[in-house]
């Protein structure tokens, strides 16, 4: 059986390395992605195995080549993807590429610190540029005759007298500040100098770059004048604390203006310096910009290798590494031919061994998929990964979870829209899956696009069934109402109520239902009938289709007891009960129509499916009204009894029939030894010493086989009778609550349409009832809001909903009849997957 229905044969295998080969046997197996190694030491510490100091220069280099990353995307430098996927280099080829790291890393570091040393020049000497050529202004102000009160109260009235200029009788320091300090900055002078200092400040215009960090920052200009060396000492202790740069400044303006000409040289030096440095960081970038991601490739495959080797035992010669791994039993010689590649590529003679071992542990679950099986086995395992070659659903969903989301979901409009958005996501599928946007809402969907596909496909089935196009029907093939319903009659009666009797052709729309019911006042309950049946028949097939794959678990694994205990009674309760229903359902469909000559045949005489179900399981007998018969059919009141009371039977026979099985067994396992035992003590002391000795030597060797009387097998089967409880009750309400869970998809249909209706009438007939050159506008107006409500709602939020019932409906309903989901999935050692989960780790 292949694994699309079940999951692949796995075996145990032991696989013996030469050690010159082990590293180019894993390489291989590796790229081929089907082998799930065991750690042969759980008890080891991680720093004390063999390959640690591989796996931590493996780290090192990864290091590394992060930090070249970070240098690459900083200057927004393309990183050339080929899509190459190169090979693991081999142990000796790790030196290159360390010194080749090495030399990088080195040479990228000295550039930047060269860069960062010039920055920090090229920033002084702008900063020393502004201050001379702001401070100029500040001298000027100083020197002005009107400002002869703020000298006073800087130099005192005997300073003044002393004779000079004040200007220059005051001391003064000059620097930059973060334009953010400034208030700060200015109210603590005033507050530590008492106000016997002189602040002048002034804006640098444009932004300065900090060599530090590269962000751009916004300074200020700031000269503060004072006298006398104490002032001095505090002004400077304020400035350390603020973190203002101070620069010298002459104190006459010829040498300022040399000073400037000198500061603006050597900037013009820096600039040339500056560019040379920057052009040979973005020759080395670029450099290392084209074979980065291979890089990354290599060393992650080298990594990878090492970590798997670190799982290996060693043998006593230490010339051979011993592995333990599952692996599919059909891969075997696509595995052994990896293995022979591994030791040819290594230039080893001892061929590698892999020998199959018989075990009772558990295989993992191993279901092969392709991108179209992706998503619906990746559905499947959201609930449980399936026990090892158990039934697999995902198969079983590729056709039913489509078909259940459009039932709810039906309109051949919004299933249109799915469909082409899927259909995009499919024609576009490698220069999409190319792009790899960390978007996840956007991963999710394409994801999932050939299950979009599929569920805007039915949609547009059922939509056809349901003639239901955003809420409007399509008359293709003309209504078989129309003899009486005509166009001019729907017209002057806007609610008309149709009954077929008056009116009906007694042939039905070729597809789907009659466009005349678009009209109906009645359309709701027409519908409702409809759907809501079609919902039951529905869920109690796939009940029954569940219940049917149990069998078929049960035959695969050899259980035949299951079957006849467990399978046997499900099927005749499901089938006795709720499959009678739907036959009624049938029943009554054919059996009454509008036209009949018989009266008790008409409609109006057809009865209630559900009262009939009701009174069937209370046994309670059904009630005539007037001229019509209660009953469907001849000798059904005592059909129906039978059914009931063989369905009710199937309880006790899930609820004992197997717990007493096994306890008769073990009880016949027990008699032959209380047998022996009888007979020797009829035979006399001696011989029951005999046989007293005899059992006492025996009881070791028979201990496995046969439990005593007491302790474990009465817990065992304190275990098994509440299992069998648990699962019975389970079963019984679970087939009633399953039943009318599915009448969701009626809910569901109805409201979407519903929904759908309500929007037109509100939005779009606003439009359309407009006249004039006013009415064009505001068509094109509400088309629009109808258009982002039809798929914001409608489509997203709708389709949302339908999809997370769908789940459900598989989940719970479905999958609960035959699937346990507690096995754990097959995790083989493959290069593609190492490399995929790293390269999301580093986008997160």
């Amino acid at each position: 059986m292949g694994s699309l229905f079940r999951s692949e044969e796995m075996t145990l295998c032991q696989l013996f390395l030469q050690s010159e080969a082990a590293y180019a046997c894993v390489s291989e197996l590796g790229e081929l992605g089907l082998v799930q190694f065991r750690d042969l030491n759980p008890d080891v510490n991680a720093f004390q195995r063999k390959f640690v100091n591989e796996v931590r220069r493996c780290d090192e280099m990864e290091r590394k080549l992060r930090y070249l990353e970070k240098e690459i995307k900083k200057d927004n430098i393309p990183m050339t993807d080929t899509g190459e996927n190169p090979e693991a280099p081999q142990p000796r080829e790790m030196i290159d590429l360390e010194a080749t790291f090495e030399k990088l890393e080195n040479e990228l570091r000295e550039v930047n610190m060269n860069a960062e040393s010039l920055k920090r020049n090229f920033l002084e000497l702008t900063e020393v540029k502004h201050i001379l050529r702001k401070t100029q202004v500040f001298f000027d102000e100083m020197a002005d005759p009107s400002r002869e009160e703020e000298q006073v109260q800087l130099l005192g009235e005997e300073g003044m007298r002393a004779g000079g200029q004040a200007a220059l009788k005051l001391g003064f320091v000059a620097g930059v500040i973060l334009r953010e300090r400034i208030p700060a900055f200015e109210r603590m002078l005033w507050r530590a100098c008492r106000g016997n200092v002189f602040l002048r400040q002034a804006e640098i215009e444009t932004p300065l770059e900090d060599p530090a960090t590269g962000d751009e920052v916004y300074k200020s200009v700031f000269i503060i004048f004072f006298q006398g060396d104490q002032l001095k000492t505090r002004v400077r202790k304020i400035c350390e604390g603020f973190r203002a740069s101070l620069y010298p400044c002459r104190e006459t303006p010829a040498d300022r203006r040399e000073m400037a000409m000198s500061v603006m040289t050597r900037i013009e030096d820096l600039n040339t310096v500056l560019g040379q440095t920057q052009d040979h960081r973005h020759r080395v970038l670029v450099a290392a910009a084209k074979n980065i991601k291979s890089w990354f490739i290599k060393v992650r495959k080298i990594k990878a290798i090492y970590h798997t080797l670190n799982l290996f035992n060693l043998d006593v010669t230490q010339k051979c590494l011993i592995a333990e791994c599952w692996v599919p039993v059909l891969d075997m010689e696509s595995i052994q031919l990896a293995l022979r590649r591994g030791t040819e590529r290594s230039g080893s003679s001892v061929p590698p061994i892999l020998n199959r071992m018989d075990t009772f542990e558990e295989p993992p679950t191993y279901n092969r998929t392709n991108k179209f099986t992706k998503a619906f086995q990746a559905l499947v395992d959201a609930y449980g990964v399936a026990n090892y070659r158990e039934v697999n659903p995902a198969p079983y969903a590729i056709i039913t979870f489509p078909f259940l989301f459009a039932v709810m979901f039906g309109d051949l409009g919004h299933g249109l829209i799915m469909f082409l958005f899927a259909l995009y996501m499919v024609l576009k599928e490698k220069p999409l899956q190319a792009k790899k946007t960390d978007n996840e809402i956007w991963n999710i969907f394409f994801g999932g696009r050939y299950c979009l596909l599929l569920m805007g496909m039915f949609s547009m089935y059922t939509g056809i069934i349901y003639n239901d196009v955003f809420s409007k029907s399509l008359n293709v093939f003309g209504s078989h109402w129309s003899s009486v319903y005509d166009m001019n009659y729907l017209m002057r009666n806007k609610d008309a109520t149709i009954d077929p009797k008056d009116a009906y052709s007694s042939t039905p729309y070729p597809v789907g239902v009659d466009p005349v019911w678009q009209f109906a006042s009645n359309k709701i309950v027409f519908l409702n009938a409809f759907k809501m049946k079609v919902s039951i028949i529905l869920g109690v097939a796939q009940m029954l289709f569940g219940v049917i794959l149990s069998l078929w678990n049960y035959r695969y694994f050899g259980k035949r007891l299951d079957i006849y205990l467990l399978f046997i009674p499900q099927i005749i309760f499901l089938c006795f009960l709720f499959l009678y229903m739907v036959l009624l359902m049938f029943i009554k469909w054919v059996s009454y129509e509008a036209t009949a000559t018989d009266e008790r045949l008409l409609p109006t005489c057809a009865p209630s499916i559900l009262i009939t179900f009701i009174n069937m399981v209370l046994f309670k007998p059904a009630e005539p009204s007037g001229n019509c018969d209660p009953y469907m059919y001849g000798g059904q009141g005592g059909l129906q009894k039978l059914l009931v009371v063989v369905a009710l039977l199937c309880v006790p026979w899930m609820l004992l029939a197997k717990p007493l099985y096994i306890m008769r067994n073990q009880r016949k396992a027990h008699l032959p030894l209380n047998n022996h035992v009888n007979a020797v003590e009829e035979n006399g002391g001696a011989a029951h010493a005999d046989l007293e000795s005899g059992v006492q030597n025996a009881a070791p060797a028979q201990q496995p086989a046969h439990k005593p009387a007491g302790g474990h097998d009465e817990e065992d089967l304190q275990e098994i009778f509440i299992h069998s409880g648990i699962h019975t009750i389970e079963y019984v309400l679970g087939s009633v609550s399953h039943t009318a869970s599915y009448l969701r998809l009626w809910a569901l249909s109805l409201a979407h349409a519903q929904l759908s209706e309500v929007l037109w009438s509100m939005v779009m007939r606003m439009g359309l009832q407009r006249e004039g050159w006013f009415g064009g506008v505001a068509v094109f107006l509400m088309f629009a809001f109808w258009a982002v409500l039809t798929v914001s709602i409608l489509v997203l939020m709708e389709g949302l909903s339908a999809f997370l019932h769908t789940l459900r409906l598989h989940w719970v309903e479905f999958q609960s009849k035959f699937y346990s989901g507690a096995g754990y999935t097959f995790s083989p050692f493959a290069f593609e997957v190492i490399l995929e989960q790293a390269a999301s780790s580093n986008d997160d």
